[in-house]
């Protein structure tokens, strides 16, 4: 049921896929050892579609160049903007071509060394976006794309975080697996068009080792969790965006594909402002 975006498995072993709790050190300690494991098959696979500088929502192709959801692009000139979950920093290389000032983090050392492959144009930050390493009022806007959020047992954590980077009026835009697909088996043909499971199971998909420890964690949360955690986290949802499959994309990417994208959403941006 795995719903991460691109997850590929690089391991000497097949791990257990089970549902349980997770806290929040266990997820991070897996989620930063499976970016270090996959990054190089994940950049291989999908570098082409993410490009060196182009900043996309999710598999379904949506371009913030389009979407403007950060704001219009002639408006980031001279902005401060923090990429969270940033990987190979595309999204923030994209930023920098329109101006703004942007910092690339991520927790994956080895997904910023992909950021420097790439090139050396934008500062790169290896932080826990629960715990970011800047001073409070640093940002003008800040960005998720599919990056952090849905891996961290404690959202609401992670959201005063941003919130407390952000400057007053900030925004603080974030796409995620849309929690309508945890109620589906993770495929993208026919197989994956039919309910599974309950939207409404809260409970952790875990991938473990022989000895159980955990070495892949994603949360689920409900459109309505979503919401209330944006809530608590001191923001003001402004705009929730669920993009439809365009024509043009013909490609498969896990359990994302035409056959689904042009049936039920894939993914959910959250727009978010800080009052």
């Amino acid at each position: 049921m795995n719903q991460e975006y691109g997850r590929q498995d690089e391991s000497d072993f097949e791990p257990e896929a089970t549902r349980r709790d997770a806290d929040d050190a266990e997820s991070t300690r897996a989620s930063r050892g499976w970016w270090d494991r996959n990054a190089d098959e994940y950049q291989s696979d999908h570098g082409a579609f993410l490009g060196d500088d182009r900043f996309v929502w999710g598999p379904e192709g949506l371009d913030e160049a389009e979407a403007g959801l950060l704001g219009p692009a002639g408006s980031l000139k001279g902005r401060d903007v923090l990429e969270i979950g940033a990987g190979a920093a595309q999204c923030a290389r994209w930023l920098a071509r329109q101006g703004a000032r942007p910092v690339a983090m991520d927790l994956s050392h080895r997904q910023l060394q992909h950021a420097l492959r790439i090139g050396e144009d934008v500062p790169l930050v290896e932080a826990d976006a629960g715990a970011l390493p800047f001073r409070d009022g640093s940002f003008d806007l800040a960005c998720s794309a599919y990056g952090a959020v849905p891996f961290v047992a404690d959202p609401v954590r992670v959201f005063r975080e941003v919130r407390r980077v952000l400057r007053p009026g900030g925004r603080w835009v974030f796409s995620v697996t849309h929690p309508i697909r945890w109620a589906f088996p993770d495929e993208p043909g026919p197989e994956g068009l039919s309910v599974a499971a309950s939207y409404f199971d809260r409970t952790p998909y875990v991938e473990q080792d022989e000895e159980g420890r955990a070495v892949y964690v994603e949360h689920h949360r409900t459109i309505g969790d979503r919401v209330r955690d944006v809530v608590a986290g001191g923001f003001r949802l402004v705009d929730l965006v669920e993009p439809e499959w365009p024509a043009w994309n013909d490609q498969e990417w896990g359990g994302w594909s035409p056959l689904r994208g042009h049936l039920i959403p894939g993914t959910a941006i959250f727009v978010c402002e800080r009052d």
